[in-house]
């Protein structure tokens, strides 16, 4: 019930900021809700596939205003290269904080 409840956060927050107004809001649901569900036993594929929802721009890179949730939350932490961008294999970072 809290991944429900907090997937609905996310979402209302992403629809109602403006720097994601012109973002498809399908694809920022399905990254919120496959984000929620993410754990430490979570797969690279798992982890790829939310990459490719968050990229809203396909330039293979993750920006901090592209990220949200934990991505956003610990988007420093991810970010090793510290080039303000995350990569496939920075996001795969993400597995590891979820224990």
């Amino acid at each position: 019930m809290k991944n429900v409840i907090a997937t609905f956060i996310i979402i209302a927050s992403i629809t109602s900021c403006n720097s994601v107004k012109n973002m498809n809001t399908s694809s920022m649901s399905d990254a919120a809700t496959l984000l929620s569900s993410l754990s430490s036993n979570s797969t690279v594929q798992q982890v790829a596939s939310l990459f490719s929802l968050l990229d809203t721009n396909n330039d293979q890179a993750i920006s901090s205003t592209e990220a949200i949730g934990e991505v956003s939350e610990n988007f420093d932490v991810l970010d090793t290269d510290n080039n303000a961008s995350l990569n496939l294999t920075e996001l795969e970072g993400i597995l590891g904080l979820l224990k």
